[in-house]
């Protein structure tokens, strides 16, 4: 796990005036773009909550590096191709999350679709980017790690609560956290985890995720079709998780 090392007073600052900033610059720019006669009957507008879901990502992600390497990092390793791709990523699903508060008569119902739909083509291309051109930073891929986890909550409970998807799917929403919770409980008593074996099934299977997502979120898709073929698309990346829990606690296939 490696020892945390904090920041000075001055440095903590920084990181949240800056994780601040971008999630403040983004809502000022919905506000115009998503005005409220287009979301009617909203508990709270919708810039407000993709404004608060960003600052929240990032000052995450911040704490998660608090480290040396963190502190140190370079402005160019920061704002690296593939860093602003990952960055613009998980501004369009903090938009999706604004939509959680939105009624599904909106006249934008096709917002989310999109922005999500926009997101998955930049997590292919900003991996592709860090491969050949910026190279890999740990920030970058913190920040990938984080994205794709926000996005496989608010995507989904957007679809859940608009009616595209039935509520069963929220599973794949909370599989992540419950593998991890799982996992710690498991050292806290004592266990050992062990590595995961490299696999690109779990990838395959959250790219599969993320295209039925973006298909159910599109209001012309037949609802009755997308009921129908979500178990057979839930089922396996459930499955992989459970065999991944499996993996780190050494009940399956010993350590890795």
């Amino acid at each position: 796990m490696g020892t945390r090392v904090g920041r000075t007073p001055a440095q903590s600052v920084v990181h949240v005036w800056l994780s601040l900033t971008v999630a403040i610059a983004l809502t000022a720019i919905l506000f115009p773009v998503l005005p409220e006669g287009h979301v009617p009957s909203a508990i709270i507008h919708p810039a407000v909550v993709t404004g608060i879901c960003l600052a929240g990502q990032l000052l995450y992600v911040s704490y998660s590096l608090n480290r040396p390497v963190a502190v140190q990092m370079p402005y160019s390793e920061v704002f690296g191709l593939a860093n602003i791709a990952t960055l613009l990523r998980g501004a369009l699903y903090a938009i999706v999350a604004g939509f959680v508060v939105v009624p599904a008569e909106t006249a934008l119902a096709w917002v989310p679709a999109a922005c999500y739909g926009v997101g998955v083509i930049l997590d292919q291309l900003d991996g592709t980017l860090a491969r050949t051109i910026s190279g890999e930073t740990a920030l970058g891929t913190r920040l990938d790690k984080a994205f794709d986890t926000f996005g496989f909550v608010v995507a989904p409970l957007v679809a859940v609560l608009w009616g595209m998807l039935p509520a069963y799917y929220l599973t794949i929403s909370a599989a992540r956290y419950v593998f991890v919770g799982a996992v710690r409980l498991h050292r806290w008593r004592g266990g050992t985890v062990h590595s995961l074996p490299d696999s690109n099934l779990g990838r395959y299977l959250a790219g599969l995720q993320m295209a039925f997502i973006t298909v159910a979120l599109v209001p012309a898709v037949s609802t009755a079709h997308v009921f129908s073929v979500a178990p057979l698309v839930l089922a396996p990346s459930i499955a992989v998780f459970v065999r991944d829990y499996y993996h780190a606690t050494g009940r399956l296939g010993g350590a890795y």
